[in-house]
C-alpha cells in the first residue's frame, strides 16, 4: 500500500511538472509585441527576424528574443562638455539630441551602444565646430551650430539606422571672469544710453520751453501793442469828443478862464510845483479879471484860427446836450467873474479886523 502511494505521489509530481513545461513553453513561444516597438529574434544565434507590432509564434528553444527596440522618437540630453573657441575661451557647452530609430537590425548589430556612440560623436563635432569660432559668434550663431551638428550625426548615425531630427544647444556657458565683463560692457551700455535718452529729453524740454516762452512774449507783446492802441484811440476820441465840445458850444475866454480856476487848487497840491504854465488864451480871462478891479481893457474872445470853418463834429458826443453844458459853465464862470468884481471893489475900504474877506 505504501509504494502504491508513493508511486501515485511521484506520478502526479511529474504530471504537474510537465502541465507546468508545456505551459511555459507555450508562453515563450507565442510573442505579443506592442504598437511602436519591435523585436529581434536571433535563431540558433543568428538573426532571423524583426518582430513588428501584433502577436507571433516562435519555436521554442530554437528562436530567442536578442532585444526590444523602441521606434518612438527620443531625447537625450548630454551633460554639460568643456570646449575651446578661436579665441581660447573655455566654454561649458550642454547639448540636447532628438533621434529615433529607422530600422531595429543596425541598431542592434551595427553598434554596441548607439546612447553613448552619438554622445561621443556629438562632443567631437562640437569641439569641432566652436573651435573655429570665438565668444562672440559662438553666443550668436547658435542656429548654425545646431545646423552642423546635426548634419554630422546625421551622416553618421544613418548606418547605425539611426535618424537625428533635431540637434539643441540647451546652454552655453562663458567663464565667470567673461560673464563679469560682460556685465560690466552691457551695464557701461545701458548706462550710455540711459544718459544719451536723458540729454535728448533735457535737449527736447529745453526746445519746448524756449518756444513757450517765444510765443509768451509774442502774445504778451501783441496784447501791449493792442492794449495801447486801443487807449490811444480811446484818448483820441475823448480829445475829439472835448474839442468838438468847446467849438460847438463856442467858448469864450470866460469859460476857460472859470476851468483854469478849478485846476489851480490840483496844481497847487504838489510840493514841487514852483513854476506853472499858463496858456496863451488865459490872457484874455486875465483882462476879464482885471476889469473887475477897475482896469477898463476891452475883452478879447477866443478866436479860431484864421481860415477855419464851423465843423461838424467827428465823432458821437457822449454828452445829452452839449449847449446846455456849455451855458452852465458860462453861467458858473459870470458868478465867479462876479465874485472877483466884488472883492476888487471892496478892498479899497478901510481895514476892518472883524471882516477877513475883501480886505
Amino acid at each position: 500500500m505504501d509504494n502504491i502511494s508513493v508511486g501515485g505521489l511521484v506520478g502526479i509530481v511529474a504530471l504537474i511538472v510537465f502541465v507546468i513545461f508545456i505551459i511555459s513553453t507555450i508562453a515563450r513561444a507565442l510573442q505579443i509585441v506592442p504598437q511602436a516597438e519591435t523585436r529581434v529574434v536571433e535563431r540558433l544565434g543568428r538573426y532571423s527576424r524583426t518582430l513588428e507590432a501584433g502577436m507571433h509564434i516562435l519555436v521554442p528553444f530554437v528562436d530567442k528574443v536578442r532585444q526590444r527596440v523602441d521606434m518612438r522618437e527620443q531625447v537625450v540630453s548630454f551633460p554639460p562638455q568643456s570646449v575651446i573657441t578661436s579665441d581660447n575661451l573655455v566654454v561649458e557647452i550642454d547639448t540636447v539630441i532628438y533621434f529615433q530609430v529607422n530600422e531595429s537590425k543596425s541598431a542592434v548589430y551595427e553598434i554596441a551602444n548607439y546612447i553613448v556612440g552619438m554622445q561621443q560623436l556629438t562632443v567631437t563635432t562640437l569641439r569641432n565646430v566652436i573651435g573655429t569660432m570665438d565668444l562672440e559668434q559662438t553666443l550668436t550663431s547658435r542656429d548654425q551650430i545646431n545646423g552642423q551638428l546635426r548634419g554630422v550625426l546625421d551622416e553618421a548615425t544613418g548606418k547605425w539606422g539611426i535618424r537625428v531630427n533635431r540637434v539643441e544647444l540647451k546652454a552655453i556657458e562663458p567663464p565667470m571672469s567673461v560673464k563679469d565683463s560682460m556685465e560690466k560692457q552691457m551695464r557701461a551700455e545701458r548706462d550710455r544710453r540711459a544718459t544719451i535718452l536723458t540729454a535728448e529729453g533735457i535737449k527736447q524740454s529745453a526746445i519746448l520751453t524756449a518756444e513757450g516762452e517765444k510765443q509768451s512774449a509774442i502774445l504778451k507783446a501783441e496784447g501791449e501793442a493792442q492794449s495801447r492802441i486801443l487807449k490811444a484811440e480811446g484818448e483820441a476820441r475823448a480829445i475829439l469828443q472835448v474839442f468838438d465840445a468847446i467849438h460847438e458850444g463856442d467858448a469864450d475866454s470866460k469859460l476857460l478862464s472859470y476851468q483854469y480856476l478849478q485846476m489851480l487848487p490840483e496844481i497847487a497840491k504838489g510840493t514841487n510845483n514852483q513854476m506853472w504854465f499858463v496858456p496863451t488864451e488865459f490872457t484874455g480871462a486875465l483882462k476879464a479879471i482885471s476889469a473887475g478891479f477897475g482896469v477898463n481893457e476891452e475883452l478879447e474872445p477866443l478866436g479860431r484860427a484864421e481860415g477855419s470853418e464851423r465843423r461838424k463834429s467827428r465823432i458821437t458826443s457822449a454828452l445829452a446836450d452839449p449847449r446846455a453844458a456849455l451855458e452852465e459853465a458860462r453861467r458858473q464862470a459870470e458868478g465867479v467873474s462876479a465874485e472877483a468884481d466884488r472883492a476888487g471893489s471892496e478892498s479899497g475900504r478901510p481895514f476892518n479886523p472883524d471882516v477877513e474877506k475883501g480886505q
